[in-house]
């Protein structure tokens, strides 16, 4: 089973990305992207 989960900007706190991931997950997902506020590459984490 896959749930919906949104990403953050680190730097700057934008709600950018949505992606999918497994259920079966504890830890929080964090992957670099780019940011369009920022307009840099930077680390966007899983919000609650």
């Amino acid at each position: 089973m896959r749930k919906k989960v949104v990403l953050a900007c680190e730097v700057c706190f934008h709600r950018n990305y949505s992606t999918m991931k497994k259920t079966d997950q504890d830890t929080r997902l964090e992957m670099n992207k780019f940011c369009k506020a920022c307009n840099t590459h930077t680390i966007h984490r899983e919000t609650k």
